[in-house]
């Protein structure tokens, strides 16, 4: 609590950020990041069978309940409320049809397709390269690929993300504000634009695959296209900290 309560630190920043904490410019910034930096200072071991990691992981459930119920309170939400049959069954349906809507499957098949591409392909045997890692393009590849595994899956999620909360009723207390769906909708945006740079300079390295790399590049901007559509407010969405000046 000391640490969400930090002035320095910039509300709500870490809700449409990429995850990528390694290579974000607003760590100093984000109440996450600095939680899990001062819980794994003294824990110098991640192993399951470490009965300080599991006292570890039953703090940080105590603190994100604590959280979370100041939150609900903030917008309305009664955490208490049982969950009916007739909500249940709602939720099913809403399920089933996030899942099969066109941006999801969109973007779930594109995620699907760089798996199997990955799995595939033997990069730098086909580059014809050694593994000596202080070559240019070895450094250079093995950077592209890295956008390219990060987001993969992460613009599936951020997109089915959007959809659930464009699809869901949002307390009266909340309509006047920003919308979450809008926010969720901008991650992925970006993390297509990341994708789509990154696949470019991927085809320079690969002259003989262009034809299949093109075909993620079109399905990339096919769905980028299809998003800013559904979410036309999304590219203008102000994250915290991210577009403020």
């Amino acid at each position: 609590m000391e640490i969400v309560d930090n002035p320095k630190l910039t509300p709500g920043i870490h809700n449409y950020c990429d995850r990528w904490c390694e290579r974000c410019p607003m760590t100093a910034h984000c109440a996450v990041f600095a939680m899990e930096q001062d819980e794994a200072s003294g824990y110098p071991s991640h192993d399951p069978e470490n009965e300080a990691f599991w006292q570890r992981l039953k703090e940080s459930l105590k603190t994100a309940l604590e959280l979370l119920r100041e939150m609900a309170q903030e917008a309305g939400v009664d955490l208490d409320a049982l969950i009916s049959e007739e909500n249940e069954a709602s939720r099913a349906r809403l399920k089933r049809e996030v899942e099969d809507h066109t941006l999801v499957r969109q973007a779930r098949e594109y995620m699907q397709r760089v798996r199997k591409w990955f799995e595939s392909e033997q990069l730098k045997t086909q580059l014809g390269l050694s593994d000596v890692a202080s070559k240019p393009e070895v450094a250079e590849l093995s950077d592209i690929e890295e956008v390219i595994l990060w987001y993969h899956a992460f613009i599936c999620a951020k997109i089915t993300r959007a959809v659930r909360q464009e699809r869901e009723a949002l307390p009266a207390s909340l309509e006047d504000m920003p919308r979450d769906a809008d926010g969720s909708a901008k991650v992925a945006l970006l993390a297509i634009d990341r994708c789509i740079a990154a696949w470019w300079q991927m085809r320079g390295h690969f002259p003989q695959r262009k034809d299949r790399i093109m075909d993620f590049l079109v399905r990339l901007d096919r769905l980028r296209k299809a998003t800013e559509e559904a979410f036309p407010k999304a590219r203008s969405f102000v994250r915290p900290g991210f577009d403020e000046e």
